[in-house]
């Protein structure tokens, strides 16, 4: 007799706005990605207030994802309390998985540094190249040495985070993924729960962004959107490699 597994308890720490039309869009695309696994997925609002211990009781994977109209580096009053936020993550041993502004993030709140730089944007469908460690990683040595992914940046982390190892760059930003040395957590520039539905949707959900940053319109970014199947398979092989069960 087969029992049907039970569904990863997760948590999404967001950075979005009530009134962002890609909050709900992002727990679906963290459910999609981590499919064929069922996934549970609470939200937790970084803009809120401190992520406290007990709010990780029970959780088997944190996600971290794209933040809509707030930056790593310019940051708010809110930053600093969400950057105490990701260190707790860190220190808490439980298994993360960080996106485009988590990536960033995570960064910052771990001794790298992040930098506001429209001349490298990247917006759409971008190819990217592993290092040798990404070649020799469990979770990305399976995509061979090149592969596409979805982008939506502006920020760029500069400098990475003191016992963290490069994954992969693209031709414009070299810094586009890396993992901890001494925590289960992994962090992409790049959108890995986006396909190609998913960067399209987030792009018409912003067309200041693509004007003011991009500079283009959405019409001439769609006609470039490509499939990314490779990267596609990233946050469930992060969930198959670190979450038991």
């Amino acid at each position: 007799m087969t029992h049907d597994p039970e569904p990863l308890r997760c948590l999404l720490l967001q950075v979005r706005d009530p009134g962002d039309p890609m909050r709900g869009h992002e727990i679906a695309s963290f459910e999609r990605s981590l499919s064929p696994r069922p996934a549970r997925i609470g939200v937790f609002d970084l803009l809120g207030g401190p992520l406290r211990p007990r709010d990780l009781g029970g959780v088997d994977l944190v996600l971290l994802g794209g933040s809509g109209a707030y930056s790593a580096a310019t940051g708010g009053p809110w930053l600093a309390t969400a950057l105490e936020s990701l260190r707790a993550v860190h220190a808490s041993g439980v298994p993360a998985f960080a996106s485009c502004w988590g990536f960033q993030a995570m960064a910052a709140a771990m001794g790298g540094e992040v930098v506001n730089d429209p001349g490298r944007a990247e917006v759409g469908t971008r190819d990217l190249v592993l290092t040798a460690a990404g070649r020799a990683d469990p979770v990305f040595g399976g995509l061979g040495g090149s592969f596409k992914a979805q982008m939506g940046h502006e920020d760029a982390v500069t400098t990475l985070p003191p016992r963290s190892t490069l994954l992969a760059s693209s031709a414009l930003v070299a810094n586009q993924a890396y993992r901890f040395e001494d925590a289960p957590v992994y962090c992409t520039q790049f959108h890995p729960e986006l396909d190609a539905a998913g960067i399209l949707a987030r792009l018409s959900a912003y067309p200041r962004y693509l004007a003011e940053v991009a500079g283009t319109t959405y019409e001439e970014i769609a006609a470039r959107i490509e499939d990314t199947p490779e990267a596609n398979t990233l946050v469930r092989r992060f969930a198959d490699r670190f979450v038991e069960g």
